[in-house]
C-alpha cells in the first residue's frame, strides 16, 4: 500500500443508535467493565461515564461482556452468561439511554446479541472466523472487530469485505496490540491510518492494549500507566473512537483489573485525550 493511501481518509460513518463514528464530528467512546459482575456495578459505571461524556461532548457507548471465553485458566470467572448478560445489558440501555455494546464468540448467539445490543463486538481472537462474521454482520447492526493480535494491519481488509458482503450495519476495526514475543503487546501507530484507509472508522483499545498474556501465571496481567500515554498517541495519529475498561475498584475485578482505568480518574483521562483528538479533528476537517 502506497504513503499516498494512508494519508487521512474520509471514512464512512457508522450509525450505532442515535450515534455515528467516523464523521469527524464527536469522538466516540466504548467504555464498561471487562465482564458483567452485576447488575448493579454495570448502572453504576455507565451512568457516571454517560454523565462524563454528556459534560464533555463524546459520544457513548456503554460495554460488557456476558462471557469471557479466552481466560487463561479454566478456573477464572468467565460470567453469568447470555440470558443474564443480555438482561443486564438491555436494563443499562432502557435506564440509562446510551447504546450498549458485548462480544459475540459463537454464530449461533449473533441473533440474541442483535436483538439487544446496538453494536456487536469481535474478539480478537475471533477476526477471521468466516462463520462469526457473516452470522453478526446478518443480525443488520454495526460491528465492531477487533485487529487480532497476530494479524497485520492490512490483513483487516479481508475481514472488511467478509462483513461488508454480508450485512449492511457497517463496520468498524478495532486496535489492541500486537504479539511481542511471550507475554507481551506492542501498537504499531503506522496501522491505524492504514485501516482506516480501508473507508471504514478505525477505535482504538487502550486498555487491552496494555495486557501482558499470562502476566500472572494462571491469568492477565497489565500496566495501566501506559493506557493514557498510549491512547494520547492514537488521538495523534487520527482515529474515530477509543475504547478503555473502567471500574470503581479495579483491584477488585474478576477479569483484567490490572489494565482498567479507575472510575474515578476516568474523567481526567478522558479530557486529556479529549483535547488532542480534538486538535487533530480540526485539522482534518
Amino acid at each position: 500500500m502506497t504513503t499516498e493511501s494512508t494519508t487521512y481518509t474520509v471514512v464512512t460513518p457508522v450509525r450505532i443508535g442515535p450515534h455515528f463514528c467516523g464523521d469527524s464530528k464527536k469522538l466516540l467512546l466504548i467504555a464498561g467493565p471487562c465482564v458483567i459482575e452485576s447488575q448493579e456495578l454495570c448502572i453504576e459505571i455507565a451512568e457516571r461515564v454517560n454523565a462524563i461524556c454528556d459534560r464533555l461532548g463524546v459520544n457513548y457507548v456503554f460495554k460488557a461482556s456476558f462471557d469471557k471465553a479466552n481466560r487463561t485458566s479454566a478456573t477464572s470467572f468467565r460470567g453469568h452468561g447470555l440470558d443474564h448478560g443480555l438482561n443486564v445489558l438491555e436494563q443499562v440501555r432502557r435506564r440509562i439511554g446510551c447504546p450498549v455494546t458485548t462480544d459475540v464468540h459463537l454464530p449461533e448467539q449473533a441473533n440474541a446479541v442483535g436483538q439487544v445490543c446496538d453494536l456487536l463486538q469481535i474478539p480478537a481472537f475471533l477476526a477471521r472466523q468466516t462463520d462469526l462474521l457473516v452470522a453478526c454482520a446478518a443480525t443488520g447492526k454495526p460491528l465492531n472487530v477487533k485487529k487480532g493480535q497476530f494479524m497485520a494491519p492490512g490483513d483487516m481488509k479481508y475481514v472488511v469485505e467478509k462483513v461488508q458482503a454480508s450485512g449492511s450495519g457497517g463496520v468498524m476495526l478495532c486496535e489492541r496490540g500486537t504479539f511481542f514475543g511471550y507475554g507481551r503487546l506492542v501498537n504499531d501507530m503506522s496501522g491505524l491510518p492504514l485501516m482506516r484507509s480501508m473507508g471504514v472508522p478505525v477505535i482504538f483499545d487502550a486498555t487491552h492494549s496494555v495486557q501482558q498474556p499470562g502476566g500472572l501465571g494462571g491469568a492477565t496481567g497489565g500496566n495501566r500507566a501506559m493506557v493514557e500515554p498510549l491512547a494520547r498517541a492514537a488521538a495523534a495519529v487520527g482515529i474515530d473512537g477509543v475504547f478503555f475498561e473502567t471500574h470503581p475498584r479495579p483491584e477488585e475485578s474478576p477479569s483484567d483489573g490490572p489494565n482498567m482505568v479507575p472510575l474515578d480518574q476516568f474523567e481526567k483521562v478522558l479530557e486529556r485525550v479529549l483535547a488532542i483528538w480534538r486538535t487533530v479533528a480540526a485539522w482534518n476537517a
